[in-house]
């Protein structure tokens, strides 16, 4: 396990448990409690969390962390997920992300796919990528055969997501042929839904500039509720999930005419 790995893990234990001590910690992570000691103390000093005598607690600020300090429970189901969505696009598409931990799966498993590999010097790129994530357009920056255009906005610093009238007004202006977005929430009653007004909002206009609406989202977002609107079902094409999901829950959305992918 990688340094960032165990301080993703140490993240997640306190956000879960609210506190955790050394000893423990260190048998769950298998290291030495001094390992353990300075990934505290590191931590701290990055106000993740707050030291306290024989262990470390959870902060206001742990339970709402960045993406680079947040662990995916289920990094294999979002993986797999991710390598069916990169087989819905083809050669010389515009693709629409959005930010969280899925979409940006997704936008690593277009960049490893042959499908993009570079073409000749006088060939367009084979692949052109619209997002409002920083963190994906950073990472898709150096992949030269992936012609990046990032919205102007506000940037949220849990999502790395840029939201506004600037980012909305760059959105205004292109045309999507698919767009894959994370959601944070997926229910009967509200369909697609976002944490925050100003994601929701700007998740709307990706998909409205979209030929064909993919919401890639694992099993446990069906149980969830959510502040702000994106899309009903009846405006979602496809839904890319794990097999978790509740069949009843499936039969109902498939009668809505969306169709279910199980990765």
């Amino acid at each position: 396990m990688s340094k960032q790995d165990r301080l993703n893990k140490i993240l997640e234990l306190v956000v879960e448990r609210g506190s955790v001590e050394v000893e423990e910690a260190a048998s769950i992570l298998d290291v030495s409690p001094a390992t353990i000691r300075r990934d505290f103390d590191a931590l701290a000093a990055r106000q993740l969390l707050n030291r306290t005598h024989g262990g470390a607690s959870a902060t206001g600020g742990s339970f709402n962390l960045p993406l680079t300090y947040r662990v995916a429970k289920d990094d294999e189901i979002k993986k797999r997920i991710a390598a069916v969505a990169a087989t819905m696009v083809k050669r010389n598409q515009v693709v629409g992300i959005n930010g969280g931990t899925t979409a940006t799966e997704v936008a690593r498993a277009l960049a490893a796919s042959p499908e993009f590999a570079p073409g000749s010097d006088t060939e367009r790129p084979p692949l052109t990528v619209v997002t409002n994530a920083l963190n994906i357009a950073t990472e898709l920056t150096v992949r030269h055969q992936i012609r990046i255009v990032v919205t102007g906005g506000v940037a949220r610093a849990q999502s790395y997501e840029l939201t506004g009238p600037f980012a909305e007004s760059v959105l205004e202006e292109v045309i999507i042929d698919v767009a894959f977005l994370g959601v944070e929430g997926l229910h009967p009653d509200t369909g697609a839904a976002a944490a925050y007004e100003d994601e929701a909002r700007v998740n709307q206009m990706i998909a409205s500039r979209a030929k064909k609406v993919v919401v890639v989202a694992d099993s446990s977002k069906f149980t969830k509720r959510s502040f702000a609107a994106i899309k009903p079902f009846s405006e979602i094409d496809v839904i890319i999930t794990d097999s978790g999901i509740d069949s009843e829950v499936r039969r109902t959305l498939e009668a809505q005419g969306v169709e279910i992918v199980i990765a």
